[in-house]
C-alpha cells in the first residue's frame, strides 16, 4: 500500500477534523492508515471513507479504542507520520470530566509509546483544541494570545520522535462526516435557529477545516517545526457575522443589532495569534465568507438545511 509519499496513520477517522485530513492526505499521494472506534452489535457505515478518492488502494481502516492505548500499534506499525486526532470529548456528560481526561491522556501516550516502539514514525501532529486550554485569569485585559501564554511546552526527544501540536480554535466548514459537528452547529447558530448559541459567537476565533487539513500536512512535512502551533485565522462578531450573512442569505432570519446588545454570552476571550505557523511559511486559503458560504452549502446538501 505504501507509496513514494509514505504511509501515515489519521487517528479518529470518522470524526470531522480527521475525516478531511484522511481526504486531504489521499489527494496530496500519502497512503493512509485510519482508527475508528468499534460498535458492538452493529456495523458502522463507513461509506463516506471509503468512497473517498484514492480510498479503495491507499486507505486501511483499523478498529482501536483510546480505552485500549494498544489497541492502536497495527495502525500504526510501519507508518512514518502519525496524526493523533481522535478524542473521547463527551458533550452529553455521560461520564465525569477525570474519567474522560484520563482517558485520553493514557491514550495519547500510549499512541506516542507506540510511535516509539514502531521505530519508523519519526514526527507525531497532534491535533488539539483551543477549549483545551486554559486562558489566563486576565484574558480580558489581553488583546491577544499564542503559544506562549499557556503552560509550558513539553518535548518528547526519544528515539528520534519529534512531536508538533497543532491548537485549532473553532473549525468551521463542509464536512465529509455524516453527523454534523458540534462547532458547525454552534457557529451555524443564526442561521440554524439556535438562538442559545448566540453567546458563544459574540466574539469568536474560527478557521476553515481545509485550512486545519493543510497546517497539519504543512507540521509534518516541515523540516523545522517544532513544539505547540496555534491555528485560527479569522476572528467574527455576532453583528458583523449577521450583517454578511443577511446579506448573502436572505431567507435566514438574523438576529438585530438591538436584539444582540440584550445578549449576555459566554466571557469573551482574546483573539488567537497564528503568528508562528505564518511564520513558517503557512498561509490560509479561506476567509469568513468561505468558512460559511462552504457550511452552509453541505449543511444543505446533507439536508441540515
Amino acid at each position: 500500500m505504501a507509496t513514494e509519499k509514505g504511509t501515515v496513520c489519521v487517528t479518529g477517522g470518522t470524526g470531522f477534523v480527521g475525516s478531511w485530513l484522511i481526504s486531504r492526505l489521499l489527494r496530496h499521494g500519502y497512503s493512509v492508515t485510519t482508527t475508528v472506534r468499534s460498535h458492538p452489535g452493529h456495523k458502522k457505515d463507513l461509506s463516506f471513507l471509503t468512497s473517498l478518492q484514492g480510498a479503495s488502494e491507499r486507505l486501511q481502516i483499523f478498529h482501536a479504542d483510546l480505552s485500549d492505548p494498544e489497541s492502536f500499534e497495527a495502525a500504526i506499525e510501519g507508518c512514518t507520520g502519525v496524526f493523533h486526532v481522535a478524542t473521547p470529548l463527551d458533550f452529553a456528560d455521560r461520564e465525569p470530566e477525570e474519567v474522560v481526561t484520563k482517558r485520553s491522556i493514557n491514550g495519547a501516550l500510549g499512541i506516542l509509546k507506540a510511535c516509539l516502539n514502531s521505530k519508523t514514525v519519526k514526527r507525531v501532529v497532534y491535533t488539539s483544541s483551543a477549549a483545551t486550554v486554559q486562558f489566563p485569569s486576565n484574558a480580558e485585559a489581553v488583546d491577544e494570545v499564542d503559544e506562549s501564554i499557556w503552560s509550558d511546552e513539553e518535548y518528547i526527544k526519544k528515539n528520534g520522535l519529534e512531536v508538533v501540536t497543532l491548537i485549532p480554535s473553532f473549525v468551521v466548514g463542509p464536512f465529509i462526516c455524516p453527523k454534523l459537528p458540534g462547532s458547525v452547529w454552534t457557529t451555524l447558530a443564526p442561521v440554524l435557529g439556535n438562538e442559545d448559541g448566540y453567546g458563544v459567537l459574540l466574539k469568536t476565533c474560527m478557521v476553515h477545516v481545509d485550512d486545519i487539513a493543510s497546517a497539519q500536512i504543512f507540521l509534518l512535512e516541515h523540516p523545522d517545526a517544532k513544539g505547540r502551533y496555534t491555528c485560527s485565522s479569522d476572528v467574527v462578531t455576532l453583528e458583523s457575522l449577521a450583517e454578511l450573512l443577511s446579506a448573502k442569505y436572505p431567507e435566514f432570519h438574523m438576529p438585530s443589532k438591538e436584539s444582540i446588545k440584550e445578549i449576555k454570552g459566554h466571557k469573551i476571550f482574546p483573539t488567537i495569534s497564528s503568528k508562528k505557523l505564518r511564520d513558517c511559511g503557512f498561509k490560509f486559503e479561506y476567509g469568513v465568507e468561505e468558512v460559511y458560504s462552504d457550511a452552509i452549502r453541505c449543511c444543505k446538501e446533507k439536508g441540515y438545511l
